[in-house]
Parts: C-alpha cells; structure tokens; sequence
C-alpha cells in the first residue's frame, strides 16, 4: 500500500525543510511529492538539497511561474497515478493542515470506507479554525454554506483543502477537464467524485492559521470561487456521471 501527499509551493522557504522532516516523521509512511512553481526564494533548491536525504521518497517537480493551485495538484495526481501510489492526499505547506492527520485521513480511506477524504474545519457544529480573524471565518463558514445551497452537496467544508483520495476517484474523473486553479478546484474536485458516486467522508481536524510565509490568497481566487460554482453546477447538467 503506497501513499504519497502532494504539497505545492511557493516561496515557502520558511516551512518546507520543516513540513518534509515532519511528514517522514509519521508513523505511517508518506511519500511526498513536491511541486514549486518556480518560487524565487529557492524553496525548489532547499529541497533538492533534501532529496539526497530522503532518496526515493522525496520527489519534486519545478514548473515556470506561478500556475495555479489546481493545476499543480492536476500535475501531482497524473504523475502518482502513474506511479502507482493507492492513496494520495494533498495539503499546504504552511502548516495551516497537521501533518499528524494525514494519519487519519489515510484510515478513513484504506480502512473505514470512505473513496475520498476531507480534513474538515466544520463538524460537528462546530468551526475548528485557530488564529483567523472572526471576519475571514464567517466568510469561509458562509461560503461553504453558499455552495453547498448551488451544488446540493453534502458537504460541510466544501473548500477545503486537505484531503486523501482512493486512486480509483482519481482515474474516474477527467482530469483535463478539471478547470478551476483556486479554492473553485477543490470544490469542482469534490463535486465531480460525488457525481460519479463515490463516498466522501468528513474528518474532524482543527485548522490553524500560518505563523510563516505570505497567505495565497487573493480577490481573483474569491471571485472564481463564487461565480465558478454556478458555472460548475449549469455544466453539470450536460455532463454523462457514468
């Protein structure tokens, strides 16, 4: 049984030597793929100086400028499907995610059932979130709350962004017709499994916010989440789930 967790990067110098020993720490065994979109503060060269550390565990892929979350994690999923990993989860590199989860989303798949699992800030009733201002977690509570109203998922924290996928989801969905680079990605990515029938299952993690490093986020990203799901539920309509 293989498993692998994707981190994409940028400008992440501050955490990754420290994210990278932290997830071969576990006491169950992570691969970990690397994917920096040409960070300029050489986060791509800190870990190639740890990939002779961690041979054939570490991996890293280096794109030209900045690409967009979701088609980092497009990159990661094609490149460790065909590598053959079983579980393949995904996470920030800030710390914002507990590497300690991984653990349990793993088991959530590979044991209690679930084809996909989500790291969820929002089980519960309540809202598992450390060091954000009231106004940004009324904005992602209610957020969440929005697309769930368009989709009609049953998803509580439908943003979110660590999660743990049986391989099978990945090789169901298309892919290349994943369109979405922001939060509008991890939605479209849990839309698309449960459309195509498979079990997602919430996990119950606390959410803290970055001590290092600048935040990702931006209005460009918002705004694609807000109109992208409505987008995504009118090309639902015309789409074959089989």
């Amino acid at each position: 049984m293989k498993n692998i967790v994707i981190i994409p990067t940028y400008n992440e110098r501050e955490n990754i030597e420290l994210m990278i020993r932290k997830v071969f720490s576990l006491e169950m065994p992570f691969d970990i793929l690397v994917i920096d979109d040409g960070s300029p503060d050489s986060t791509g060269a800190i870990v190639k100086n740890l990939q002779s550390e961690f041979t054939g565990n570490l991996h890293l892929i280096e794109r030209e400028g900045k690409l967009g979350l979701g088609t980092a994690y497009i990159t990661g999923f094609k490149w460790c499907l065909e590598k053959g990993y079983d579980y393949i989860c995904e996470m920030d590199c800030d710390f914002s995610h507990n590497p300690d989860d991984l653990i349990k989303l793993q088991k959530a798949c590979s044991m209690d059932g679930a084809d996909l699992s989500v790291g969820s800030r929002y089980v519960n009733n309540l809202v598992n979130v450390v060091n954000w201002p009231m106004g940004r977690v009324l904005l992602s509570y209610f957020a969440s709350m929005y697309v769930r109203f368009i989709t009609g998922m049953n998803v509580m924290d439908t943003t979110a962004g660590f999660v743990c996928y049986n391989r099978k989801v990945l090789k169901k969905i298309d892919l290349n017709q994943i369109k979405f680079k922001g939060y509008a990605f991890q939605i479209e990515m849990k839309f698309s499994a449960i459309k195509y029938g498979f079990n997602l299952k919430e996990v119950a993690i606390i959410f803290t916010d970055r001590t290092a490093g600048e935040s990702k986020m931006s209005k460009g990203i918002v705004e694609e989440a807000l109109f992208g799901v409505i987008q995504l539920k009118i090309n639902s309509w015309f789409r074959d789930w089989k």
